[in-house]
């Protein structure tokens, strides 16, 4: 039995390593004037302290699917929480009425559709998942 629960984390660990090794870096589109944001700035959007970029324009953060291992490492590199913190923190604000959570998408794909279309848009990728459509406006230390 200690054998196969050696297997089985190996195994994960294993699937885990492309996810891992690649840096986690926040995107616009290409349209958007903003060139940087620091992590307070993404922080302060992605948690709902200010609905806007430095510049003021309207930023609309979006969200990857619930349970995704991007999802739980971004919020995990972010602010240090879990995705199960997350959504407590989000169920608290959107009783209180303060503020709604990032925009949710029932696929990746669908979610890089609207970041690559939408200028004021705001995401979070693998860094191999950028193209020529989207520019990196923040990059997490490894």
């Amino acid at each position: 039995m200690h054998f196969i629960s050696k297997s089985v984390l190996g195994l994960m660990l294993l699937l885990c390593l492309p996810v891992c090794a690649q840096a986690m870096v926040v995107v616009v589109s290409k349209q958007n004037p903003i060139d940087s944001l620091s992590k307070t700035q993404i922080i302060d959007i992605y948690m709902g302290r200010y609905n806007t970029f430095p510049d003021g324009v309207l930023a609309k953060p979006l969200d990857r699917v619930a349970g995704s291992p991007e999802k739980q490492r971004f919020y995990q590199e972010l602010v240090s929480k879990s995705e199960a913190k997350i959504n407590a923190y989000w169920a608290r604000l959107l009783f209180s009425g303060r503020a709604s959570p990032p925009s949710s998408f029932d696929t990746d794909d669908e979610m890089l559709n609207e970041l690559k279309t939408t200028p004021q848009a705001i995401g979070y990728l693998l860094e191999s998942e950028v193209d020529d459509s989207l520019k990196v406006v923040y990059r997490f230390e490894k």
